[in-house]
């Protein structure tokens, strides 16, 4: 390659990338302007700026392209999913989603499992009377991997944390768990030799799986409390503030890549790095950077969601395979259509069963997950985001080009589910979840009420059988004081968070710091402001 034709492409490169740029700031003054409406979400309106840019680019140049760059699933893996997902478990509440995490994982793993099993059967049954001679066994396992993967982004963004507590947190956990699952799948299909499978393959598909899950979530907690520890022990924040926030950055990713690196699972892993930093690491740097990384982590993931949406709808209109389409829509519309079809029974086979059994474990009846839930929860995981393009194309194109006629057809039929899912059930996501779940604007005074209660349901036996010894000891009883029964059964004194937070305070907390364990740490300004004021106290004492 001469020097010119490299200069020209570095020069086509740099001229993409300022139109790209361009358009994300368009589509985050767009998505500003229509905060308020009743239909539009800014994932919706990035993915039509997308599709119109796109068009645009499509009449420029009489047909040739649509999209300013070539879809890379490596770019989504590797530099767009990390600040997302680590986001998430940086911002998670982490309270309410342990609280929730038997369920989470029902609906996330199990889930999953049951909605890859319905559409790859489903598919192998219905593709045969569509005459689609070109799939194998694999290819179908991958089908059901690829549109087992939900994209909850877009209901997320209606949503309210402190509103619905609970239904956020089963949204957003599942969403997390499903895309694992999902990529953890895959990457099984495409590891083992599924040709002949037999009990001894199914047993090794599972134990793999299971693996994965485990060593990619303490990978995960591993990276993270080591963070804490470094920051905590150096007392970076002393000197300078940049260079916490920047092991904080740096060793999120690390993790992510360490898990690339020796083939688990990325996802799992860079979330439970971020549940861990947000837990111990956040406590243990200075004032300024805490606020610094809050932002700058939410900051990093809302741009990365912006230019996946924004991309998925220029690449939409790619040219080059409607062209191998065109020969046969009939095939490609029967395909599209049955993949959608086997979504919605395959979500609804997974939530409203999981959910009923959840229910089943749920005593108190404010905790049970009711039927409007259910059908949110339903309807967030109806729509099919990135995760499944980036998928399908890892599976069915080389190097993000499709040469092959059937293989066309399986990218543009994945392309085709995608926008329909996030147009019209995107569109619908706000109107749907106002219907379902109103605001409630007292909620969040209720939620500091409960959570008063829920700690002083541990306290208060304790203060009524330390008030019992200071009543018997005036009384000058030598009775044995024994709490009430009917207390311990209505207000326990011992769960699962309790032991944990024991645990908690006495071995991690003072090793690797956390709220209340860290001294606080001046920053530079302070420090210099001390030693300026340093020698007028003298001054002034002289």
């Amino acid at each position: 390659m001469d020097w010119t034709t490299l200069f020209m492409k570095l020069d086509a490169s740099v001229d993409s990338i300022t139109l790209f740029v361009v358009l994300l700031c368009v589509c985050i003054v767009i998505g500003h302007l229509l905060e308020k409406s009743r239909w539009m979400t800014e994932s919706v309106t990035a993915l039509f700026i997308g599709l119109c840019t796109g068009i645009f680019i499509l009449v420029t140049t009489k047909g040739k392209s649509s999209h300013l760059f070539v879809f890379d699933e490596h770019l989504f893996f590797i530099y767009l999913l990390p600040p997302i997902i680590f986001n998430a478990g940086f911002q998670v509440k982490k309270k309410q989603f342990f609280q929730n995490f038997i369920t989470i994982s029902l609906l996330g793993a199990v889930g999953s499992l049951i909605s890859f099993v319905i559409i790859w059967l489903g598919s192998t049954l219905m593709f045969e009377n569509l005459e689609i001679g070109f799939l194998d066994l694999k290819d179908y396992l991958a089908l059901g991997a690829i549109f087992s993967a939900t994209d909850t982004v877009c209901t997320l963004q209606v949503l309210n944390q402190d509103e619905t507590p609970l239904l956020y947190s089963l949204v957003f956990g599942e969403g997390v768990v499903n895309d694992a699952t999902s990529v953890v799948l895959f990457n099984a299909i495409q590891r083992f030799d599924l040709s002949h499978i037999t009990s001894t393959v199914a047993m090794q598909l599972f134990g793999n799986f299971f693996y994965l899950f485990v060593t990619s979530t303490v990978l995960g907690i591993v990276v993270g409390l080591l963070t804490a520890y470094i920051i905590k022990k150096l007392y970076l924040g002393r000197h300078s503030t940049d260079r916490e926030v920047a092991l904080m950055i740096l060793m999120a990713y690390l993790s992510y890549m360490v898990a690339e690196l020796f083939d688990l699972s990325s996802i799992l892993t860079v979330f439970f790095c971020g549940i861990v930093m947000s837990h111990y690491t956040w406590h243990n740097v200075t004032e300024k950077s805490r606020v610094t990384t809050k932002h700058g982590f939410a900051t990093l993931s809302f741009i990365s969601e912006i230019f996946i949406f924004l991309y998925v709808g220029m690449d939409a209109l790619d040219i080059e395979k409607w062209k191998f389409v065109s020969k046969s829509p009939g095939k490609s519309i029967g395909v599209s259509s049955i993949l959608l079809v086997l979504v919605l029974v395959g979500r609804a086979a997974s939530v409203f069963p999981l959910c009923f059994l959840s229910n089943l474990f749920r005593k108190s009846q404010s905790d049970k997950i009711g039927f409007k839930q259910q059908v949110t929860v339903w309807w967030a995981g109806l729509m099919r985001g990135a995760v499944s393009v980036a998928l399908a194309y890892n599976w069915f194109t080389m190097s993000g080009r499709t040469q092959q006629p059937g293989n066309a057809i399986m990218i543009t039929s994945t392309i085709t589910v995608v926008l329909f899912t996030n147009v019209v059930c995107g569109l619908l996501t706000k109107p749907l979840v106002r219907f379902l779940s109103p605001p409630q604007h007292k909620q969040s005074s209720n939620n500091m009420s409960s959570e008063l209660s829920s700690e002083m349901s541990l306290v208060l036996p304790v203060l009524t059988n330390r008030e019992d010894q200071k009543q018997d000891s005036m009384s000058g009883s030598d009775n044995t004081p024994h709490p009430n029964l009917r207390m311990l059964l209505t207000r326990p004194t011992r769960s699962v968070h309790y032991y944990w937070r024991m645990f908690d305070d006495a071995f991690m907390r003072p090793v690797f710091g956390g709220r209340g364990f860290v001294p606080h740490v001046p920053s530079p300004e302070q420090n210099s402001l001390h030693e300026r004021l340093l020698p007028e106290q003298h001054t002034v004492v002289e």
